[in-house]
């Protein structure tokens, strides 16, 4: 029996044409090793089960798992998903992540070889083209900072890393839209059962237990998402709901300083509107735009550390869906 290098955990529902194209994508990867490819689907009502088990008929490297809806939750589906894998590497994408190229497979596990003290890698995130200007922005720059090629992050600063909010979050950054970790690191170190940022909870465990994370620009996902400005606003409620879980951190101290950052955030925008070149009118409706999305952004990263409040989180609180990771 063959032994299988990297196990590919999909979980899926509802996933549409986008997942279509990202499970071919992923079946076709060219590696010189063995992999397979779990998808999970939790209550799909399209045609997204039909499609893999048609798919699973010409690769027999395919297995598909179905789940009822309410048994779903990021960190436990993940974390089932990887207890039935038998690869040597867990590789974790969204049904919406679409890989670059036929090599984000053996990029995502090459930082492994470098160290037995990597347990973690996560990818680049290239936004699709319909993405909104100032998120396209958003993103390139996020992952531009994390350096070029691969790059191994480890808690080298204890002394900054409790004084300094933005080098703590900076370090813990991981994506499970398209990541991989170590099977033997998994069994000591699972998921946790969280509605939100299981990815992130799990690699401050590691941080700060001493190993190490690594980024690889070369492996690449496409990964974007186009938000209505209420969902846009729950969206931001549940980030920063999550992130308050994890490290106590409070963008907004007081609610006075609130337009204060809102004015901020729509003034960068401006600048960087400046320097675009296109039609007045264009910039003029992205400009409303940035106001808007700010606005909503800024009030869900407000009252997401106040979700204790049971009629704040009844009020922000939505289905945290497969579509948004």
């Amino acid at each position: 029996m063959k032994k299988v290098r990297a196990s590919v955990i999909i979980p899926t529902k509802n996933g549409g044409d986008i997942y279509k194209k990202v499970l071919k994508k992923v079946l076709e990867q060219k590696v010189n090793f063995d992999f397979e490819v779990i998808v999970i689907d939790s209550g799909s009502r399209d045609d997204t089960v039909q499609y893999t088990e048609n798919m699973a008929k010409k690769y027999n490297n395919l297995i598909i798992k179905k789940i009822k809806p309410v048994d779903f939750g990021h960190g436990k589906t993940r974390n089932y998903g990887a207890s039935i894998a038998k690869g040597e590497f867990l590789v974790f994408i969204t049904q919406d992540a679409l890989p670059y190229n036929d090599y984000w497979l053996s990029e995502m596990i090459k930082p492994f070889s470098i160290s037995d003290n990597i347990v973690g890698v996560f990818g680049k995130h290239i936004p699709y083209e319909d993405c909104d200007i100032f998120e396209k922005r958003n993103i390139e720059t996020h992952f531009n900072n994390f350096g070029e090629g691969i790059v191994i992050y480890k808690l080298e600063d204890k002394d900054r890393y409790k004084k300094d909010e933005k080098y703590k979050h900076f370090l813990c950054f991981y994506s499970d839209n398209s990541s991989a970790m170590r099977r033997s690191i998994w069994k000591k170190i699972p998921y946790d059962d969280v509605n939100f940022a299981e990815d992130q909870l799990w690699a401050r465990k590691i941080i700060e237990l001493g190993y190490s994370k690594a980024y690889t620009s070369r492996a690449m996902v496409y990964h974007s998402h186009n938000y209505g400005f209420i969902e846009m606003m729950k969206r931001s409620y549940d980030e920063h709901k999550g992130l308050y879980e994890i490290y106590k951190y409070k963008p907004i101290s007081s609610f006075i300083l609130l337009p204060l950052y809102i004015l901020k955030h729509i003034f960068n925008d401006y600048k960087y509107l400046r320097t675009l070149i296109m039609p007045r009118s264009e910039k003029k409706k992205w400009f409303i735009f940035s106001i808007k999305k700010n606005i909503c952004k800024y009030i869900g990263a407000y009252f997401g550390p106040k979700s204790h409040i049971k009629l704040i989180d009844k009020i922000f609180s939505r289905e945290i869906t497969l579509k948004e990771r």
